[in-house]
């Protein structure tokens, strides 16, 4: 079956904060040791967990009979490398662990609403949670790098993506859905100015409450603030000074501990800024944002802007891309000439169907080559203090591609992808094998013959580098601090 050639590979990681309801509770009695690897011990309670995970993430209880033996067969890996990445002498830095500890807290806060109510699901302080788990986070991260310095060695040359292919049954090929390649310019409306004006005064009377008043800027905060952080008082955990708007980082890393900043501007409006506490490059402040109100933006002049764009486009004066580039205010697509990318896949070609409604209305009846009128839309959104924000864009279709049977002409990128994640996913198997002569692992109970699910979920390209601070688990995007993004 087809299934077999692109499965997805099923996700095994240590479940972390975000899955702490899974763990046993005071008092109860866990399973027999299932498995042990040197020092590590696995309980059966634990591939229970992890099962009872998948199942709800899938929403489903049809499984493979096999399936909790992969899971098991999967943390003995997670183990195995763990030691691996000992014996190589793999180093986490304290800075890295505590940024992705931040990144999984700020995630985990936009879900639950308050540190409030964080604390009440977690039975825990975020303070207690950070300690607990430090360590943890830093293991899943080691075990990251030695799994992607393994994998990075592997490439896959055409021949094997051709071999790849032609071992698909042809009776299994898959049916590809009518895709789009696009590309977008934004323009984000710029305030009218008496609507700047009232906001830049609305902050500089705010800072004057806290500094002559003795107002907490906290209360002030979830009183008037914009954004994600106002039911919290403002306040931002620890963020990196490259994580931070410059004119905000300039501000804040100006102040000494306890002090307020005068007015600051950045692209989400006028911020009020109290530095409570530096370590190196990194701050945790607390500040109040007062944003322009969208209703008072220039919607005339983005639209006229877009518009000339694309008539400078349509007329061949100007190329798409290189305006993209030069002009457009989304940063998340402007430095790629407004290529846009399924946010499922990261690839170029995005299918119909994952299109959000109101864009494929746009793009409707429209061919390669043709551009939308210009129109409005939401966007960013994505992190700790990044508000969705009303832009207007123009969007060109570089290419539309209909549904059809896969093909190597029209699809080599795609098949290559899988088979470069098949021929990982084989090394990854040999590999497993071959450290079972070099670490110590007993199995406590009978196995039948599985090929364990090896963490796998997109292939590794050849030289490509982890992220500075990969995530204990395949999330969102790092959430940035006030900025936009």
């Amino acid at each position: 079956m087809l299934y077999t050639y692109l499965r997805p590979i099923l996700i095994i990681g240590l479940l972390l904060l975000a899955a702490l309801p899974l763990k046993a509770q005071e008092g109860e009695v866990l399973d027999e040791i299932v498995a042990v690897v040197n020092d590590h011990i696995i309980l059966r309670s634990d591939v229970d967990a992890q099962m009872q995970q998948y199942m709800q993430q899938q929403q489903t209880r049809n499984v493979d009979d096999n399936l909790w033996y992969e899971i098991l067969e999967s943390q003995v890996f997670r183990y195995m490398l763990l030691e691996k990445a000992k014996l190589d002498s793999v180093v986490v830095s304290d800075d890295q662990v505590d940024r992705a500890l931040d990144q999984q807290i700020n995630q985990m806060l936009q879900q639950a609403g308050s540190e409030e109510q964080l604390e009440q699901a977690l039975g825990q302080s975020l303070t207690e949670a950070r300690a607990e788990y430090r360590e943890m986070f830093r293991e899943e991260m080691m075990i990251d790098q030695v799994r992607r310095e393994r994998m990075q060695r592997i490439s896959i040359t055409r021949p094997e993506v051709i071999e790849f292919f032609e071992s698909i049954p042809e009776d299994e090929l898959p049916e590809i859905p009518e895709s789009v390649e696009l590309a977008q310019i934004v323009v984000e409306p710029p305030p009218l100015e008496d609507a700047k004006e009232q906001a830049k005064q609305k902050a500089e009377a705010l800072r004057d409450s806290i500094i002559n008043h003795g107002k907490e800027i906290e209360e002030l905060a979830r009183r008037y603030s914009a954004g994600p952080t106002a039911d919290r008082g403002g306040r931002l955990p620890g963020v990196n000074l490259n994580d931070l708007l410059p004119s905000y980082a300039a501000a804040a890393s100006a102040l000494e501990p306890g002090e307020v900043s005068e007015v600051v501007e950045t692209s989400q409006g006028f911020h009020v800024i109290k530095l409570n506490e530096r370590s190196g490059d990194r701050l945790t402040t607390t500040h109040i944002l007062i944003e322009v109100g969208s209703e008072e933006l220039d919607d005339d002049y983005a639209i006229e802007k877009l518009k000339a764009f694309k008539d400078s486009v349509e007329t061949g004066k100007a190329d798409f891309a290189d305006l993209a580039r030069r002009y457009s205010d989304d940063r998340a697509t402007g430095p790629t000439g407004g290529r846009l990318r399924d946010q499922q896949t990261g690839e170029r070609r995005i299918p119909l169907d994952r299109l959000d409604s109101d864009l494929r209305n746009y793009i409707s009846g429209l061919e390669k080559g043709d551009m939308t009128e210009p129109h409005s839309f939401t966007f960013g959104g994505e992190g700790e203090e990044e508000d969705e924000r009303t832009g207007y864009r123009i969007v060109l279709i570089r290419d539309r591609i209909p549904e059809h049977t896969a093909n190597l002409d029209d699809d080599y990128d795609l098949i290559r992808r899988f088979a470069l994640q098949n021929k990982q996913q084989e090394e990854l198997t040999n590999w497993f094998e071959d450290m079972q002569r070099d670490i110590y692992v007993d199995y406590r109970i009978e196995m039948p013959d599985v090929d364990p699910q090896l963490d796998l979920d997109e292939p590794v390209e050849e030289g490509q580098q982890p992220p500075a601070d990969p995530p204990p688990q395949q999330q969102q995007q790092q959430a940035p601090p006030p900025g936009d993004q």
